[in-house]
């Protein structure tokens, strides 16, 4: 399906090279793909949340990782003694006391929460860049929207135009063979009614087209100039619409996200279930602790230092044994969450298939209406120029040519709709199927690399040698949870390895 987008490209290319009546300097789709890209809140906005993201994985992985602490203090002290065995004797100690400490905790065994909170971590950034992937299909659906509607209410507004200009026409050559006494005063006041409804319709156009700039601009980043054709689509949708279905089932976003999710919602109810496993680790600490004092009184008066300088190395073993029922309702409740979750993945499902189904269908009506309007073009552009022939000989009224003019000016105004709507319900199909993508699109662009922000994040703090051997040994006790199985990379999607 990626070759559908690579063939959107190549059709913009094509188009202007070969010509097809639009100057050099038009402005393609791609033109106008390319900047929504670089450009668009929306889909700015969704890459720093995903950037955000990221963060979970450091964030997880320092719960293998050993913490280092130091802490220390510095008082002064001053204490009087009195000795009643020797009368009037007393003396007082009086000094600086102060003390450092290094500590370093290392976790070995935390009953799987770590890792599970690495699962967690890594479903969640899987999920965000598929989110990341729903969004660019998004913008880049309403770029075509925006685009195709410029088109064809320019379209409808030259038509409008020359309708009102042959009216205006008609109308002189009315006016004229009124003077002449050939028509009657009849025949005048119809065609001028129909010159004024033809200006209202062209004030509408107008209107129309000028709302049509306000939504280009809103998406794209720039007010439309002079658009070139859009490139043929039609040859890049697939031949059915099971195959349609079968391409969404492995490729859509939102389907992909939502197994993702529900992946992170498992792994979130194994961390809650370790919360009731013993945890195991190391502790080390290092430290000094010193005094000056000074003792006098009655007697001579002395001044030492006191001081000590060692360290000290535990195992440390926490066993949960009662926690008035917090864990069991976290279980309970993360859980539930899962089933939310799974539940999710059925209703995006669903929600992928009904857009798949709705976008097809719509194509379907929009190429029966295609036809069906071209016919009538042509239908009634042959009885306009009969009835005008007939007219012109007397076999014709004034008003049936006014007539045929409007069904004339109806049937082209209805077929570039008709051309705008089957695009439009193609965009769609390749949308809901996970096909219009930049790095399809754009193929000579730079393109956002997510995966660029997390490589550098996770290794902005480093590792330690035996951070791999840690997370082996916490996974082997962490709780079994099944998630659903992972959806299928499309292309390339990097997953993060784990320790």
């Amino acid at each position: 399906m990626r070759a559908f987008g690579r063939a959107i490209a190549a059709g913009c290319i094509a188009m202007l090279a070969a010509g097809g009546g639009v100057g050099a300097s038009a402005e393609t789709l791609t033109d106008a793909i390319a900047l929504a890209y670089e450009t668009n809140p929306t889909l700015q906005s969704q890459r720093a949340q995903l950037r955000a993201t990221d963060e979970e994985w450091v964030q997880a992985e320092a719960g293998l990782r050993p913490t280092v602490s130091a802490s220390g203090s510095y008082q002064y002290q001053h204490e009087q003694i009195s000795i009643p065995s020797v009368a009037g004797f007393s003396t007082s100690i009086a000094g600086p006391v102060g003390n450092a400490v290094v500590t370093v905790n290392q976790p070995i065994f935390t009953g799987g929460l770590a890792t599970s909170k690495l699962n967690a971590a890594q479903a969640d950034i899987l999920a965000g860049r598929e989110g990341l992937r729903r969004t660019e299909i998004t913008v880049i659906q309403s770029v075509v929207g925006a685009y195709l509607d410029v088109r064809r209410d320019q379209e409808q507004l030259a038509i409008s135009q020359d309708n009102v200009n042959v009216l205006a026409r008609q109308l002189d050559e009315t006016t004229a063979k009124f003077d002449a006494g050939v028509l009657t005063r009849t025949d005048v006041a119809q065609s001028q009614a129909r010159l004024a409804q033809a200006r209202s319709q062209l004030a509408t156009a107008q209107s129309t087209l000028a709302q049509a700039h306000a939504g280009y601009a809103a998406v794209v980043g720039q007010n439309p100039g002079d658009l070139a054709p859009e490139p043929p689509i039609a040859t890049l949708l697939p031949p059915s619409v099971d195959a349609a279905f079968d391409a969404a089932e492995r490729d859509n976003p939102e389907l992909r996200q939502a197994s993702y999710q529900e992946e992170a919602s498992a792994a979130r109810l194994a961390q809650a279930k370790a919360q009731m496993r013993p945890t195991v680790s190391v502790q080390g600490q290092y430290g000094y602790v010193g005094q000056l004092s000074s003792a006098g009184g009655v007697g001579p008066s002395a001044t030492f230092l006191e001081n000590e300088v060692g360290g000290v190395v535990s195992a440390n073993i926490n066993v949960p044994v009662f926690a008035g029922g917090l864990y069991a309702s976290q279980i309970r409740q993360a859980a539930e969450q899962d089933n939310v979750s799974r539940i999710g993945v059925e209703s995006a499902r669903r929600d992928v298939l009904q857009a798949i189904s709705q976008a097809w269908n719509q194509l379907l009506g929009a190429r029966a209406s295609l036809a069906a309007d071209e016919e009538q073009v042509k239908s009634d552009t042959v009885a306009y120029e009969g009835v005008r022939e007939e007219q012109k000989v007397g076999l014709r009224t004034i008003l049936d040519v006014l007539n045929a003019q409007q069904e004339l000016e109806q049937s082209q105004l209805a077929l570039v709709g008709a051309r705008h709507d089957e695009y439009v319900a193609a965009a769609a199909v390749l949308a809901a199927m996970g096909a219009l993508e930049a790095k399809d699109l754009l193929p000579n662009e730079t393109r956002y690399d997510p995966k660029a922000n997390f490589d550098h994040v996770r290794h902005a703090v480093g590792w330690v040698p035996w951070e791999g051997a840690v997370g082996a040994i916490d996974r082997l006790g962490a709780p079994r949870v099944t998630p659903a199985p992972a959806p299928s990379p499309p292309g390339e999607v990097v997953k993060t390895q784990s320790p």
